[in-house]
């Protein structure tokens, strides 16, 4: 009797117990303390201002897979990343020296600076990483994606030298520097080789 009446105490208790962990938890939803992500608006401080000078006129979008693995003896770490980036390209005009540009009455000769890119990084919307995997005695290593990203841009950046980024910046240069001094009233223009 004394062994039954110990076991419907503790029933009872741990009824008691379930109850207010639920009303708790309950309670903290509603004062919205459970939810977990809060959001802080703090200032944003401007540290930089820099002048540009450079007139971009191409811009490449590329995907590339991208595989990092970390193998050493006791387990590997792997991710896989599908790299979705854009490479921009064009003239840096502040490269430009006073020789390069001559005018005489209507006509105008300009050498334009060598083009070069200006810009490659990754759209983090579309970046995502597929799979990522951690041996069973390795420790997580966060920077192992980092260390992907990274290599997808310089990746990117490469496979748009190799396609034709820097010709199509000169081209597409030259055809918008031509139609600008066109506006200006100029009725010849020469770009001069470099």
């Amino acid at each position: 009797m004394q062994k039954a009446r110990m076991v419907v105490v503790l029933i009872a208790v741990a009824i008691v117990f379930a109850v207010g962990l639920w009303l708790g938890a309950v309670a903290l939803r509603s004062v919205g303390l459970g939810d977990g992500v809060k959001f802080y608006n703090t200032a944003t401080v401007l540290r930089q201002v820099q002048t540009l000078s450079q007139l971009v006129t191409v811009k490449y979008v590329m995907e590339k897979v991208v595989v990092l693995e970390d193998v050493k003896w006791f387990g590997e770490s792997r991710v896989l990343l599908v790299a979705h980036g854009v490479v921009k390209a064009g003239v840096d005009f502040d490269q430009m020296k006073p020789e390069d540009l001559r005018v005489s009455g209507k006509k105008i000769s300009v050498r334009l600076p060598p083009p070069q890119i200006t810009d490659a990084y990754l759209d983090d919307k579309q970046t995502r990483v597929v799979e990522r995997a951690t041996g069973l005695l390795r420790v997580f290593d966060k920077d192992l994606e980092q260390t992907a990203r990274q290599n997808a841009v310089d990746d990117l950046r490469r496979a748009a030298r190799t396609a034709g980024i820097l010709k199509d910046a000169d081209d597409r240069a030259q055809a918008q520097v031509k139609s600008l001094f066109r506006q200006m009233g100029f009725e010849e223009m020469e770009i001069l080789g470099r």
